[in-house]
């Protein structure tokens, strides 16, 4: 890769986008996945997340299904006609699909059983799709707040 040092004013990367020039300096872009990591290893465990403190109505949602395991409500930033997140109230250490243990079968049912419901509410009669994103590279996003 050739690499042409210039003088400018900002910066811009170059079409592969896997350099930054900064001034008259290439800089390789720093890695936001190993920024996150690192923030989130910094994070205790029991840390509340954005996710508690919807349940806990300190942030507000869009609530479209709730007992007293689960809680369903819209995305914000909804990727589909129909977007909506399923959580379980308790996290029992359940922090994403690759954490379960045999105790959390039950919650697990749940969440699947709470899509079937709310599928039918919105009248999704034709189908619908399940996607469980797990880990960094799975795209799971973790709203530490």
């Amino acid at each position: 890769m050739e690499k042409e040092e210039k003088s400018i004013v900002g910066a811009r990367s170059d079409k592969s986008n896997r350099l930054a020039v900064i001034g008259s300096h290439f800089v390789t872009p720093p890695n936001p996945m190993a920024e996150k990591d690192a923030a989130l290893a910094a994070v205790p465990s029991d840390a509340p997340t954005i996710f508690d403190k919807i349940i806990n109505q300190e942030i507000p949602a869009k609530v479209v299904f709730e007992d007293d395991k689960v809680l369903a409500f819209r995305d914000i930033n909804p990727q589909a006609p129909t977007h909506i997140l399923i959580i379980p109230k308790v996290r029992d250490g359940l922090t994403g699909l690759s954490k379960a243990e045999e105790r959390h079968t039950e919650i697990l049912g749940q969440l699947l059983y709470a899509a079937k419901l709310i599928a039918k509410q919105e009248s999704l009669d034709d189908g619908f799709r399940i996607v469980i994103n797990d880990g960094p590279n799975g795209c799971a996003c973790y709203f530490l707040l």
